[in-house]
């Protein structure tokens, strides 16, 4: 069987789809790209989550080729072979239909940066990206203009997409992403929330994205 551990990381990731409350039914995918021969691990499409196994994720080159992999690929394959082809830091991707994140893509409103946990992971309002048809490269292309350095992007009328150097960090930011968006809803409900400015953005991210979970995050500024 080809990449075998990158197989697991991706099922495993996709199998958190559902336990984190992510996706519905068949909904959602993950794939993960290998650095060493650039071919991709994908969910198989229209698969019950129950029933997948590492075995039954899909493996394809840069071109869209089936390299192995006994059912089709996820009908959002376009969209992740773009994004890879043009993004050589993302070996990982994510797409869910998270309600509370795909609320704010329906409304076309980014969820801006009113919490330091959205400035620490995305380091900017989570944005969102025009309408564009599914089951070709038109998404991805819309995604990479429009998700500046943010790990996640919010699809008009469709969903969320996140990215990550590994399968597993773009993992994160698609629960990250229904967190916050559900605690901003509920925030406005009682009002309008402060946004953070934008020095206090940059310190948050750059705080989280250099110390955090090393060292120096025990070191306490007075």
């Amino acid at each position: 069987m080809l990449l075998s551990e990158l197989r697991h990381r991706v099922w495993d990731a996709n199998m958190a789809l559902p336990t984190e409350n992510l996706v519905t039914m068949t909904s959602g995918n993950v794939s993960g790209r290998d650095p060493e021969t650039n071919l991709m691990v994908i969910k198989p499409s229209g698969v019950k989550f129950p029933d997948l196994t590492p075995e039954s994720m899909v493996v394809l080159d840069m071109n869209g080729k089936v390299v192995e992999g006994e059912f089709g690929p996820s009908s959002d394959t376009a969209t992740h072979l773009w994004v890879y082809r043009n993004r050589d830091d993302v070996h990982g991707m994510v797409h869910t239909h998270s309600n509370y994140a795909t609320a704010f893509a329906a409304a076309n409103r980014p969820i801006p940066c009113v919490l330091t946990a959205i400035a620490d992971e995305f380091g900017c309002d989570i944005p969102v990206g025009g309408y564009a048809a599914i089951g070709g490269k038109a998404i991805g292309e819309e995604l990479l203009r429009s998700i500046g350095r943010s790990p996640a992007i919010l699809m008009k009328n469709h969903g969320v997409f996140t990215i990550g150097p590994t399968v597993e960090k773009a993992l994160k930011a698609a629960v990250m992403v229904e967190d916050v968006a559900k605690t901003v809803w509920l925030a406005l409900q009682m009002g309008t929330p402060d946004r953070l400015t934008d020095e206090e953005i940059e310190a948050n991210y750059v705080r989280y994205h250099t110390r955090y979970g090393t060292a120096d995050a025990s070191v306490i500024d007075f």
